[in-house]
């Protein structure tokens, strides 16, 4: 029998593929959440039929309700109702939301005992502690969707005590600027730091990717998705995407998991764990590419990754402090209101003059995130707009 399946954030990258493994796999889709974009989540509720849908954005909710009285999709609103999605009952749920806003859904999925795929990555960033402890209380199995995650997840298979594991080894594709001076990098503009050589992404991420602060974001996700120490995971850029990562082992074996570079993939292993079916995906063959390279990171230009090492070591919320600075100014670039280096520019100032809440709960998280937009909007005198 196919799985049921609540996909959140169905309108983003990860959602409209995931969806797309749903229409081959004939899944059951029984929740859709986007945030505003109520045309397409409107055809996709059409499409799918789903027993409710969501919309974070309170306005985009009332229009989307409008949109399909006709249909017997229940349509809920705001953040909460996402929740109310996350937590309703599904054999799977899908969080493919974007940034922070994915922690309460997460946590929604897991407290209700849903297994979770798991695409945001900022839900064990930001509240990595809580989110596995919670997973853990309620016996609930967090799947990784991201391709690095779900490649070290297939690497460890047969692995039965994490003392055998001498590290994991996280490739990047380095982005569309790898190679490039400072120099070059300080006036390119956001038309170029879209332009990925290997992947389809949204904005935020592909950003996230030319400044490799997504490398350094999942290098936090694997400390806890794996309970393995930040000093024990490395990176090595990997320009052609093929080999999505690696584990070695004390006895010095090193595996590797392998694929074209195709989100499908591990969106559809996540979804048929822990087995495996047949998908779209073209098959991968090595005599294409000729030859797959590696080197290091030049971590001097793309500090972001040392900066959420950083922040791995000095504990506590300081991930969540990163992750937030790191959110405003990646938005305030795709804005057109800082340049390129002052991302990494804006984090690495958060980090060093702002300290977070206590860890405790959601509510400290949250206000650490506050403290870590507000010192951004400081640093380049940008005044709050809410």
């Amino acid at each position: 029998m196919n799985k049921s399946l609540s996909i959140l954030g169905s309108t983003g990258s990860i959602g409209r593929q995931a969806l797309e493994v749903a229409r081959y796999g004939k899944y059951k889709i029984k929740s859709l959440t986007a945030n505003a974009d109520v045309e397409l989540l409107e055809k996709q509720i059409r499409e799918f039929r789903p027993e409710t849908a969501a919309a974070a954005d309170e306005k985009a909710a009332a229009d989307l309700t409008v949109r399909v009285a006709d249909m017997p999709t229940k349509i809920l609103s705001g953040a909460q109702g996402v929740c109310e999605c996350a937590a309703m009952q599904a054999d799977v749920v899908l969080n493919s939301v974007v940034g922070i806003a994915g922690l309460m859904p997460t946590l929604s999925a897991i407290e209700a005992g849903r297994t979770l795929a798991l695409a945001n990555k900022e839900s064990l960033v930001t509240g990595g502690e809580l989110v596995m402890a919670a997973a853990k209380k309620n016996g609930v199995a967090i799947l990784p969707v991201d391709s690095e995650h779900c490649a070290v997840f297939q690497c460890l298979a047969g692995c039965g005590d994490k003392k055998q594991i001498k590290r994991l080894i996280l490739t990047a594709s380095g982005g569309p600027f790898f190679g490039r001076t400072k120099e070059e990098l300080r006036n390119v503009t956001l038309k170029q730091a879209l332009s990925h050589p290997n992947w389809s992404m949204g904005e935020k991420i592909t950003v996230d990717s030319a400044t490799m602060m997504n490398k350094g974001l999942e290098l936090t996700e694997a400390r806890w998705l794996f309970d393995i120490p930040a000093q024990n995971i490395d990176i090595l850029v990997h320009r052609q995407s093929v080999v999505h990562s690696l584990v070695e082992y004390v006895d010095g074996s090193v595996i590797a998991q392998l694929g074209v570079p195709d989100m499908r993939i591990p969106i559809q292993y996540a979804l048929t764990y822990p087995e495996r079916k047949k998908s779209e995906v073209r098959q991968l063959r090595l005599e294409e590419y000729g030859s797959l390279t590696f080197e290091k990171p030049d971590y001097d230009t793309f500090t972001c990754i040392e900066l959420c090492r950083k922040a791995c070591a000095m504990g506590g919320l300081y991930s969540a402090l990163v992750n937030g600075a790191n959110e405003q100014a990646n938005l305030l670039f795709r804005q057109g209101r800082i340049g390129f280096l002052q991302i990494s520019e804006a984090v690495a100032y958060t980090l060093e003059n702002i300290k977070p809440c206590l860890p405790g709960g959601v509510e400290e998280i949250f206000e650490t995130d506050r403290m870590a937009r507000q010192a951004v909007n400081n640093y380049f005198r940008i005044e709050t707009e809410q």
